[in-house]
């Protein structure tokens, strides 16, 4: 559910909300009645949920990779690796 920021126009208090994006925006500040208006935020980051995306899984050139294609190692050794010594 996203987190909504509103501003009551009466004493300039700032909050958020969370709210289904089909809910319609609130009219009344919760903390003194008074009229509100939404805010537009900036956005959140991608936030990517599960296995499998982590910063560390591009870091390094692999066996098979653009790397290797050019005719580099992935350790640094003059010839082709046939396993990854990189790793063990």
């Amino acid at each position: 559910m996203p987190t909504y920021d509103y501003e009551c126009t009466t004493t300039g208090r700032r909050f958020e909300l969370f709210q289904q994006m089909s809910d319609q925006p609130i009219e009344t500040c919760p903390e003194c009645g008074g009229p509100v208006r939404r805010l537009i935020g900036a956005g959140a980051a991608v936030i990517f949920k599960g296995s499998g995306f982590y910063a560390t899984d591009y870091g390094r050139p692999t066996i098979g990779s653009p790397a290797r294609e050019r005719g580099q190692t992935c350790c640094g050794r003059s010839s082709p690796c046939d396993t990854r010594p990189c790793d063990e």
